[in-house]
């Protein structure tokens, strides 16, 4: 028996766990973990009369699951690893910088004023 081959690309999807909210929370082979929301995509009218239409109904969303590195559901619908993991790497970026809210944090570009010492009266 041959083992099969497995794509060692960091983008490859380990595994997959659907929310209700229509969101994935995807694992990379490289251990990079994040969440990936598709529920603007689903309710877009781009969906209308395409595979991804069947994944408005949240039993159906429920059924990804992993294929040789891709989330895919039983319809033939998949989504692109390498471009879910972009997705993930820049919102853990992004959140380097936000609030508890996962609202970005503006931050002040300008230098930190200098340390002066206390002057003595003249």
């Amino acid at each position: 028996m041959i083992p099969s081959a497995r794509s060692q690309a960091p983008w490859r999807v380990a595994s997959v766990s659907p929310l209700p909210d229509k969101s994935l929370v995807v694992r990379f082979v490289d251990g990079t973990t994040g969440r990936v929301d598709l529920a603007d995509f689903l309710v877009s009218r781009a969906v209308d009369g395409t595979l991804f239409e069947a994944l408005r109904d949240d039993v159906y969303f429920a059924r990804a699951h992993v294929i040789d590195g891709v989330v895919r559901w039983p319809n033939g619908a998949d989504l692109a690893p390498d471009a879910m993991y972009e997705t993930v790497r820049e919102r853990r970026s992004t959140a380097l910088f936000a609030d508890g809210d996962g609202q970005a944090l503006k931050r002040d570009m300008k230098p930190a004023a200098k340390a002066t010492e206390p002057r003595e009266p003249r």
